[in-house]
């Protein structure tokens, strides 16, 4: 797809990869599934957090041992802990939040969300590697949409069958955590419809945990007819761990495109400091700065919210001090709308 050859990519895997990569299967299911566990971890009195701890009830708790240790000990504002810790807050019912705030649970169909005129989502796995305090999707039904591969050949005819749709999304939950064969599977079954020319995988599991890619899927991305995108999900600099960077390296090579979105998250990243610091982060490290969206009012999670306003002011002031080529496009979720709606900077009316 970019000039080199299977050999090639191999010799260029092997360069690369640790020969003595953890089984990532076997790490995650090593992953905190408690917060007393990860507090006691982290240096922390976990009876202090009580109340806190109590909101897993809500949505689980789980993270990957290897995110943890991206973490800053000792320090309940660390952003990365702040985005998996369940708070009490979440017990608070908010008038304005819902449980589906994009208006997709009635909208699934056999695992396939068609929201877009050319592209259709495939909720591949309901499960992720680390479960997201902010997730828009934490109250989504997803037992009432697993799939089974007789199911899938069923969407992929009903994909073919539309000449509109030239680009498939495996999402989820995480489509990565699908093991290499199934995913090998659904790519095979995807080369066999002529009119799909791209598949995009969305996936925050090689930031949480980037042994996930493995070299049976770089071989599978470099063998793909179709161009692969993979979107990785980060919202700090701290995320972008030396082990992350050498796996994007490495899809690169295998001839993937690796963009980034990420979320504007109340007390995590919300300053321009930081805003610049993770796109300068994101490219330096060839990932290309994609989105930002503004918080998908999802019910507990509005201890997360930003007012539009503000997230405004801190997007005027990065564009102001950065090169465009790297700051994401500011944007919006509404559900039933028919793409992204990008969020006006007024950089109009402030240059008159």
């Amino acid at each position: 797809m970019i000039g080199l050859t299977v050999h090639n990519i191999h010799k260029n895997i092997n360069k690369k990869q640790n020969p003595v990569d953890p089984n990532w299967q076997k790490e995650l299911a090593n992953s905190f599934n408690s917060p007393e566990s990860l507090l006691t971890y982290l240096g922390f009195d976990a009876q202090a957090f009580t109340k806190d701890n109590q909101a897993r009830d809500l949505f689980a708790l789980r993270v990957p041992r290897f995110f943890a240790d991206l973490m800053t000990p000792n320090d309940i504002n660390d952003p990365l802990l702040k985005q998996v810790m369940p708070v009490a807050d979440e017990f608070i019912v908010d008038p304005d939040f819902s449980t589906d705030p994009l208006e997709e649970q009635q909208s699934s169909e056999q695992g396939m969300l068609h929201k877009y005129h050319n592209r259709v989502l495939l909720m591949v796995r309901g499960g992720c590697a680390v479960n997201c305090r902010y997730c828009f999707r934490r109250h989504f039904p997803y037992g009432e949409h697993h799939n089974n591969k007789a199911d899938w050949l069923e969407v992929f005819q009903q994909i073919g069958s539309d000449p509109n749709i030239d680009e498939i999304i495996l999402s989820g939950g995480d489509p990565l955590m699908a093991n290499d064969d199934y995913l090998s599977w659904m790519l095979q079954q995807i080369n066999l419809i002529p009119n799909v020319k791209r598949v995009r995988i969305h996936s925050r599991l090689p930031v949480v945990l980037p042994y996930r890619i493995t070299e049976q899927l770089l071989q599978l991305c470099h063998q793909a007819q179709q161009q692969i995108i993979m979107v990785l999900h980060i919202n700090h600099p701290q995320e972008i761990s030396v082990e992350l960077a050498d796996k994007v390296e490495l899809l690169i090579q295998a001839g993937v495109s690796v963009l980034n979105q990420a979320v504007m998250l109340r007390g995590i990243n919300d300053s321009s400091d930081t805003q610049m610091a993770l796109n300068e982060a994101l490219f330096s490290n060839r990932i290309q700065p994609y989105y930002l969206h503004l918080f998908d009012k999802v019910q507990g999670a509005a201890h997360f919210a930003i007012s539009d306003e503000r997230a405004v002011t801190i997007m005027q002031n990065v564009i102001a001090k950065q090169s465009g080529y790297m700051v994401p496009k500011l944007v919006r979720e509404i559900g039933g709308e028919a793409s992204k709606t990008p969020v006006d900077l007024g950089l109009y009316d402030s240059a008159k």
